[in-house]
């Protein structure tokens, strides 16, 4: 490999937070769809402690893209390596090396450097690899510049929860629900329109149209991964609604002896700058979180009826 083919960049950032709270979220691979706009799924296939190996799923110029990732963690120098192991496809070779610098005062410097090369290093696929590279770096840097720096509440501003249900039919037919998600228009009356392409084998992008609570017809867009075979359908929402910053969630499906539990997970940042707008003069995070909770639990819970019904109804006509 010719050097002159290697190509580099390098983006910087300097962040009001301490630098161990900024190599915290580095270090943290799996919530990574939670805090970066263009990752979608991190699933972290080995970890020893200091070494990992990542299966990752992320946007680049629009498309969704997938690699297997290795990376060395140095949590003394805040140093993180990482190498593609097996690459996305349109690169030969990608790596690179993220640096957390304590600048004194509770203040930081963040460098992300890269660097990669491209078949045949023809002058269009790099600039490709370039501008993806330059557009996910500056977002990923911008979006971590912005958690760090609300670092004390951040306990606050994030929100975890679930719903289950329990059905007394197959598991396959309820991930086959799920999954088939672009003829819900059919089988849920809530919701109106579909669109759905799947760009890969269990890479699905959709956009969706449904009726909310208030009666009104809201649109989501969203980049959902499929893995039938551990019944489990992971999402982010790439044009979150209102009083969220972002949203991540998951389909899990899981057989036992006695029947099938469905379960509706959520992971939500809230958009602190929608709150008065969204809920009055004088709300605040508490007021933002019933919210969420409630719109997407209602939404989930109805969705997981409604695949609970699909898989018993079956099961009865036979």
């Amino acid at each position: 490999m010719s050097d002159t083919r290697v190509h580099r960049t390098s983006h910087r950032v300097e962040v009001a937070a301490p630098a161990g709270v900024l190599y915290g979220l580095i270090a943290d691979t799996v919530r990574w769809p939670l805090f970066f706009p263009p990752s979608i799924h991190v699933e972290q296939l080995e970890f020893d402690g200091t070494h990992e190996r990542l299966r990752i799923w992320a946007t680049a110029n629009g498309r969704v893209t997938s690699w297997t990732s290795v990376r060395s963690l140095d949590p003394e120098l805040r140093r993180v390596d990482f190498r593609q192991q097996v690459p996305a496809s349109s690169v030969e070779s990608m790596g690179g090396t993220w640096i957390v610098e304590a600048r004194g005062g509770d203040r930081s410097q963040l460098t992300l450097l890269h660097d990669f090369v491209v078949p045949g290093d023809a002058a269009d696929k790099v600039a490709w690899v370039q501008g993806a590279t330059d557009t996910n770096s500056r977002a990923q840097l911008d979006r971590l510049k912005d958690v760090a720096e609300r670092w004390t509440r951040l306990d606050d501003l994030v929100l975890l929860f679930e719903d289950s249900v329990r059905v007394n039919g197959p598991a396959e037919l309820v991930y086959d629900f799920l999954y088939r998600a672009g003829d819900w228009p059919e089988l849920a009356p809530h919701v109106r329109r579909v669109e759905l392409t799947e760009q890969a084998p269990g890479v699905q992008v959709m956009s969706m149209d449904a009726s909310g609570a208030d009666g009104e017809l809201h649109t989501t867009e969203s980049v959902r991964i499929c893995f039938p075979h551990a019944g489990r359908i992971v999402y982010k929402q790439t044009a979150p609604p209102a009083l969220m910053a972002a949203h991540t969630g998951e389909w899990s499906v899981e057989p036992d002896a006695t029947g099938v539990t469905v379960t509706a997970q959520h992971q939500v940042v809230l958009n602190e700058a929608d709150i008065e707008r969204m809920l009055g003069e004088g709300a605040g995070l508490a007021a933002a979180r019933r919210r969420v909770r409630e719109d997407l639990g209602r939404a989930g819970t109805l969705m997981l009826a409604l695949a609970k019904q699909h898989a018993e109804s079956a099961v009865r006509v036979l």
